[in-house]
């Protein structure tokens, strides 16, 4: 594009509209694509414009408005959609729950380009339908159109955005602790896992109250896993003490602890394992009292199908503090991102 005096631009084509704010109207007065008149010079002066950007012919530039289209066309996402072209850039905007995922090694790959940039969620993100997920826009109103082959390049090669959906799971639930067993204390903890359950689709199959034995949490989980769960949740009997025997109980079942503990709080002591495919969650008490942990944190993750890695939990750290917010704002908050 070429800067010209408003003068001189009669018959020539704008490639940015122009814009005013008058008696309470702000918005395009001339729109990209408009061929100047003379009829127009007036109008252009009195909103002060005294030069415009037309077009130059073979210059190897792409247009702002063009530029989002097209980086919404390298970087489709299943279960979203981006909406059109405003002020040079387009969302992504989710149509139905579940985790959103980045690519950040490739995000700040195309980010380095030049000229681009796309602004997203962060990595692991639980969203409902309607969430703004990305935005994508060049900084200046044209670029070489060689950035935007690179970028293409680059999403050809690896996917940058992903919206997993949750997937239906049958929940097994066993609530463990001699107190509880006994009836001289009364339980809690369903109540709080039916609630957070309730936010994706699962199906509790069975609760199960167990004293502090291993055999008995151990056939309780059996019995679950027969009645189809694909899912455990183990609630108590996560902390150290010689008589919280439930991680024992889980080993017995011939799981996988991916670990026992977390570097985050609340839900220090918290549980993942794997039998075979089936995701076990062992449930610290801190649940119960507080309205975001770990459990809320890792739900989504599961949900999604994502495999729940050692490394994933590790990077938990940094952000794993709580604040403790008088009200919760959580997911939209430092807790839980990694």
């Amino acid at each position: 594009m070429k800067k010209v005096r408003v003068q001189d631009a009669v018959g020539m084509t704008l490639c940015h509209d122009l814009t005013a704010m008058r008696d309470g109207f702000k918005g395009p007065v001339f729109r990209r694509g408009h061929v100047i008149r003379s009829e127009d010079i007036e109008e252009m002066l009195d909103i002060g414009k005294r030069y415009v950007y037309i077009w130059e012919e073979n210059a190897g530039e792409i247009h702002e408005e063009d530029c989002a289209l097209r980086m919404a066309a390298m970087a489709q996402v299943s279960g979203a959609h981006y909406t059109d072209v405003s002020e040079g850039k387009v969302l992504l905007i989710a149509d139905e729950p579940g985790m959103f995922r980045v690519n950040t090694t490739l995000l700040n790959r195309i980010n380095s380009i030049g000229d681009i940039t796309i602004a997203t969620l962060p990595d692991h993100y639980p969203v409902k339908p309607g969430a703004r997920l990305a935005s994508m826009r060049i900084v200046p109103l044209v670029t070489k159109e060689t950035q935007i082959l690179e970028a293409e390049r680059l999403c050809a090669e690896e996917k940058l955005l992903d919206l997993r959906p949750y997937k239906a799971r049958k929940v097994g639930v066993t609530i463990t602790g001699s107190e509880v067993y006994s009836g001289r204390v009364k339980d809690r903890f369903e109540p709080v896992v039916r609630a957070k359950l309730g936010h994706y689709p699962a199906q509790v199959t069975g609760v199960a109250i167990c004293d502090d034995d291993i055999d008995m949490i151990a056939d309780a989980a059996k019995r679950h896993l027969d009645a189809g769960a694909d899912f455990l949740i183990f609630t108590g009997g996560m902390s150290v003490d010689p008589d919280d025997v439930t991680p024992a109980a889980i080993r017995r079942l011939g799981a996988e602890i991916v670990t026992h503990g977390v570097p985050s709080q609340p839900g220090n002591m918290t549980l993942i394992a794997y039998l075979g495919d089936i995701p076990i969650m062992g449930v610290p008490g801190a649940a119960i009292s507080l309205p975001t942990t770990m459990f809320d944190v890792l739900l989504p993750q599961i949900f999604a199908g994502d495999r729940i890695t050692k490394e994933d939990l590790v990077r938990l750290g940094d952000g794993g503090l709580c604040q403790l917010c008088d009200s919760c704002h959580f997911p939209n908050c430092t807790f839980g991102r990694y």
